[in-house]
C-alpha cells in the first residue's frame, strides 16, 4: 500500500509568487481595498506612459485585474496611496521599479592622451 504524500503549506511570499506565476497578478492592498495587479514586469509601455502622464485611471484600468477596476474607483486613492501601491506591486512582483541594472561598467582601462 502506498502512503499518501503531504506537502508543507507555503509561506505568504511563496504563495504570492505561486499566484503571480499562475495568474500573472499579485494581490496588493490599495487604500484598504484588496486588489490584484499585473506583475510589474508585465506592465506595457502604454501603462507606464499613462502613469507618467498622470492619467491614473487609464493606468489602473491597464494593470488591475478586470474584476478589481471598480475597487480603484471606490478607493479613490490619494497620490501618496498610489505611490505606495505601485511600490508594493513592484516588491510583490520581485522587482523594485526604477532599479534597472543598466549597462555594466567597461572593463577596459582608458588612458588620457
Amino acid at each position: 500500500m502506498s502512503q499518501p504524500t503531504t506537502t508543507a503549506s507555503p509561506d505568504a511570499t511563496t504563495g504570492q509568487e505561486t499566484d503571480a506565476a499562475d495568474t500573472g497578478y499579485v494581490p496588493v492592498e490599495l487604500a484598504g481595498y484588496p486588489v490584484r495587479a499585473l506583475v510589474s514586469q508585465r506592465w506595457r509601455a502604454s501603462h507606464l506612459r499613462a502613469l507618467n502622464a498622470g492619467d491614473l485611471d487609464r493606468f489602473a484600468e491597464g494593470v488591475l485585474h478586470p474584476d478589481d477596476v471598480d475597487a480603484w474607483y471606490a478607493a479613490d486613492p490619494t497620490q501618496d496611496e498610489i505611490g505606495d501601491w505601485v511600490r508594493a506591486v513592484a516588491e510583490a512582483s520581485g522587482e523594485a521599479l526604477g532599479k534597472s541594472s543598466g549597462r555594466p561598467a567597461s572593463s577596459k582601462i582608458t588612458r588620457k592622451r
